[in-house]
């Protein structure tokens, strides 16, 4: 009887304790986002047949003999990336010109009837092997979109793209990641599809029940809503899916998510380490900065978002040298900018829910997933303080939720002890997953983390305390329409700036920048910035410049190349397209459908090889200009053909100068650029933020 009351005892103890556990809170993730939240940095590759057309976007005509890289070799990519400390590699294994990196049964178009490897060549297959060689996860991205097949935009396209989707997810062993791309254009025949979503979902679940799955909506993972890199400072991992879908045009909103979204669909934060996604020998020496990287490295990992930056494998087959060297100077960096402080330190809470050391505040320091302190039941503020021991340096702050029971904070701060009391010295909006705080750098021996507001109670898993190192911010290189070039260093004391025009790399021993230089004919301007009597050097970078704007002028920006109506919308107004500065843009009301052309007099005839785009650089995306032609002329009245017509590819989302070279060079006084349409059918205006040429 004793044994049995004994035991009664202990069970209903038992249900007690697990009774006084915190409920979960609105949407909470799945096991397979959980997984996918362990990550925090992967590689996208991009590498297709757009790697040796030199396009962003194929047009599907292309034939299977172009795709013939002379070095392939996957191994060097998982080698890299996990050198780079990268945990996993998502390949474009289908881009949106229909050419598949795997012997498909489904298309023609395909690495079979290649040059490489006489037709028995399979990347997918090849990587797949090196990323299990390496430790990496092996991701794909499919496009719905195919410009090649002929059965796109019918409905047999859609089981055909399932079909596609089985071979991708049955040959080549774990899938971690599927990324869907939304864009949605005509085939071959002229057609747009309708796809099959939730035909297309339910076919990874069926063949990778553990892969998460990548698009606008999800269902698992979100895009940020743009590809510069850099989260929202607000970041929910709610989402109200039901209402978002690929392409969604209000894009705007996945970049804060909904905070009070129905479902849990995380951020991933996508950016190219160069201006391009595909390879393009042009931007060799347009690699990001060090400091650009380590920019997007807090502003992604650091603001609840997983970071998948892409490295675009060239015609080799192979990570070029200049990526890897950065990449590596990224690694040795995030390396010294991680040395935990705070580990084994005292840490005291304002309260503790239920008064039990199951949440103990001790849980934020320890090394464990599974533990978090959990603040009084019911409490939507609470603090949690920390005592180094001794006088630390320090200017970063990691602090992560327990978010397998939902994410909850809305705001918090962080005070350091100086003079007898609190200070404050940063504060943030919400936390989720992950989230890095950087703060001036200053010295005490508290901190003091204050939750502000929360949703419910709240949950915090981990915290670090960091002393990275600063750096130098990378200078600035800029030509003005005069042809002087002028190198800045923003945000760095009494920097010293070295610079190169012969192509080398600068070095302390260069010449040193001390006044705008003339180059009207253009060039290669190298540099970089030195501090501490030139012990301590910024990263390089590089800026190549074609012909100046000097001799130029505006003859016309209106309809079909008549000139202007209203003289006074000239003057300051047209110089903005070729002034020098890609902060300023010219803008003009369209006209209808009617092309809106815009004429340049370069002021004496010269050897065309192509020309230049800028977009708006002010982050907006009305009036940019998606489909245009290009013609040009001797004496402004005779055009030619159009040398040049097309579309500039994913320019709304990646918003970079474009440059387009003509089949054959052309000697021309004047240039005429028609805008024929803009990323969106609804903007009012066309705007430009700068039109060059080519003569290089």
């Amino acid at each position: 009887m004793r044994f049995s009351l004994l035991c009664l005892a202990f069970v209903s103890l038992s249900l007690s304790v697990q009774a006084q556990k915190p409920a979960p809170f609105g949407a909470v993730p799945s096991t397979r986002q959980l997984q996918w939240h362990k990550l925090k940095y992967y590689a996208f590759v991009h590498f297709n047949m757009n790697t040796f057309t030199n396009e962003e976007w194929g047009h599907g005509t292309e034939t299977p003999d172009m795709f013939n890289p002379s070095q392939l070799d996957c191994r060097q990519w998982a080698r890299v990336c996990k050198a780079a400390g990268m945990e996993g590699i998502v390949i474009t294994a289908k881009h949106h010109d229909g050419f598949c990196l795997w012997p498909s049964n489904y298309t023609e178009h395909s690495v079979k009837n290649s040059k490489w490897h006489n037709g028995k060549g399979d990347v997918l297959k090849d990587l797949s092997a090196a990323c299990k060689e390496y430790g990496l996860k092996f991701g794909v991205y499919l496009s719905p979109w195919d410009r090649n097949h002929p059965a796109y935009g019918t409905p047999e396209y859609n089981e055909i793209f399932k079909k596609t989707l089985q071979e991708v997810l049955t040959q080549y062993g774990d899938v971690y990641e599927v990324w869907f791309d939304g864009a949605n254009g005509e085939g071959p025949n002229g057609k747009k599809q309708v796809y099959d979503w939730p035909g297309f979902i339910a076919t990874v679940r069926k063949y990778q029940p553990n892969a998460v799955i990548f698009s606008d909506a999800g269902p698992d993972i979100r895009w940020v809503g743009n590809e510069d890199g850099y989260a929202g400072e607000t970041n929910w991992c709610t989402l109200n899916r039901d209402k978002v879908y690929p392409g969604y045009p209000n894009y705007w909103e996945l970049t804060p998510g909904h905070e009070d979204g129905t479902d849990w669909v995380p951020t991933e934060v996508n950016c190219s380490i160069r201006p391009g996604w595909y390879y393009h020998a042009s931007e060799d020496n347009k690699v990001k900065s060090l400091e650009h990287l380590v920019d997007i490295y807090y502003s992604s990992i650091g603001r609840n978002g997983n970071w998948l930056l892409n490295l675009p494998v060239d015609r080799r087959g192979l990570v070029h040298e200049n990526d890897e060297k950065r990449l590596m100077e990224l690694k040795a960096y995030t390396d010294k900018a991680s040395h935990n402080l705070v580990s084994g330190k005292k840490i005291t809470a304002s309260s503790t829910f239920a008064q039990t050391p199951t949440f103990a505040a001790s849980n934020v320091l320890d090394n464990s997933r599974d533990t978090y302190w959990a603040a009084a039941d019911g409490s939507k503020q609470a603090s949690l303080e920390i005592d180094l021991g001794r006088p630390t340096t320090l200017n970063r702050l990691l602090i992560e939720e327990y978010i397998a029971l939902g994410q909850r904070v809305k705001k918090f701060s962080v005070s350091a002890w100086q003079n007898g009391q609190y200070q404050p010295i940063a504060s943030g909006t919400t936390i989720g997953n992950r989230r890095i705080l950087r703060f001036p750098t200053v010295t005490t021996n508290k901190l003091r983390v204050n939750i502000d507001e929360a949703k419910a109670t709240p949950l915090i898993r981990h915290m670090e305390v960091y002393n990275a190192p600063e750096l130098i911010v990378s200078p600035v290189i800029s030509r003005n329409k005069a042809g002087m070039v002028t190198i800045a260093c923003p945000r760095t004391t009494d920097p010293v700036i070295t610079y190169t025009t012969d192509g080398s790399e600068p070095t302390a021993q260069s010449p040193r920048f001390s006044q705008p230089f003339a180059m009207p004919n253009g060039g290669t301007v190298k540099a970089r910035a030195f501090v501490n009597n030139m012990q301590k050097a910024s990263s390089p970078v590089a800026a190549e410049f074609d012909i100046s704007s000097a001799k130029w002028a505006v003859v016309s920006t209106g309809v079909a190349g008549e000139p202007d109506t209203d003289k006074s919308t000239a003057g300051k107004q047209n110089d903005r397209l070729i002034d020098g500065n890609p902060d300023t843009f010219w803008q003009q009301r369209k006209n209808g459908e009617t092309p809106t052309s815009v004429v340049l007099d370069l002021g004496e005839s010269l050897p065309l090889r192509g020309f230049t785009y800028l977009p708006r650089q002010d982050g907006k995306k009305e009036g940019i200009v998606y489909k245009y032609t290009v013609s040009v002329s001797q004496d402004g009245q005779t055009w030619s053909a159009p040398l040049s017509q097309g579309a500039f590819s994913n320019i709304n989302n990646n918003p970079v100068s474009q440059s387009v070279r003509f089949s054959q060079p052309q000697t021309a006084r004047y240039l005429k650029f028609d805008a024929l349409e803009t990323t969106s059918a609804n903007d009012p205006t066309i705007s430009i933020a700068e039109l060059g040429v080519l003569t290089r």
